[in-house]
Parts: structure tokens; C-alpha cells; sequence
């Protein structure tokens, strides 16, 4: 089974997402910020972490920057708003694997963790 860390700001989204990765036979686990996403990552196990940017008490993109510095390999997709290239460059950059902007189409998001899952990140810390 693949186990998915949704950090989601967005009750709403957050729980349309994870009613749909049970459906898939995922298991997800789930923070509404940044601090508590970083600590659930931190002492977890996960197959893909799918990171919001704009999260309350850490941004997403200084979680990514602070779990690749601390050597974790977990492939991270972002799931956010920020849809320009240069957002998307930005979020590379902190050492995300992928990158998908809302709105999406949810058979495209469970692809991308999918294939993600099959994976480690090429980040080597």
C-alpha cells in the first residue's frame, strides 16, 4: 500500500483528496500546517509527501528545503495554486520532485503519486 502525507491547508480540498487516495488503497496521513506537517514527516515512513506552498506556520517550500537538508529522499509533489513557471521553478529548486496546479483533474494527481511512489528523489543530501 502506498502511504501519502498530504499537507493541505484547505479542510475542503483536504478532505475530498483523502477520501480518494482511501478509495485508490492509499494510506494517507494528514496536517493542516507546515510545523505539524514537518513533525509527521520527521518521524514517519511515507512512499510521497504532496506539500501546499502556501501553508500556515511553515510555507511549503521551506519544508521541502528543510527535509532535503536533513537528508530525506521521499519524493514531494506539490499541490498548489501557484501555477507560474517561475512557481514551478521555485518549487524544483527546494528539491520537490514534481509539481501540479490547482485545479487539477484527481486522475491525474493519483498518477503522479503513483509514479511517484515507485521512486526515491534524486536529492542526495
Amino acid at each position: 500500500m502506498t502511504r501519502v502525507l498530504l499537507i493541505e491547508d484547505d479542510r475542503d480540498l483536504a478532505e475530498t483528496l483523502l477520501q480518494l487516495m482511501e478509495f485508490e488503497n492509499m494510506v494517507p496521513d494528514y496536517a493542516s500546517n507546515g510545523a505539524a506537517g514537518l513533525n509527521l514527516a520527521q518521524t514517519n515512513r511515507y512512499d510521497v509527501l504532496v506539500l501546499d506552498i502556501g501553508l500556515p506556520k511553515m510555507d511549503g517550500l521551506s519544508l521541502c528545503k528543510q527535509l532535503r537538508q536533513e537528508g530525506c529522499q521521499t519524493p514531494i509533489l506539490f499541490l498548489t495554486a501557484r501555477g507560474s513557471i517561475d512557481d514551478k521553478l521555485e518549487g524544483f529548486a527546494s528539491g520537490g520532485d514534481d509539481y501540479l496546479a490547482k485545479p487539477f483533474d484527481n486522475r491525474e494527481l493519483l498518477a503522479r503519486i503513483m509514479v511517484l511512489s515507485g521512486r526515491r528523489s534524486s536529492q542526495s543530501l
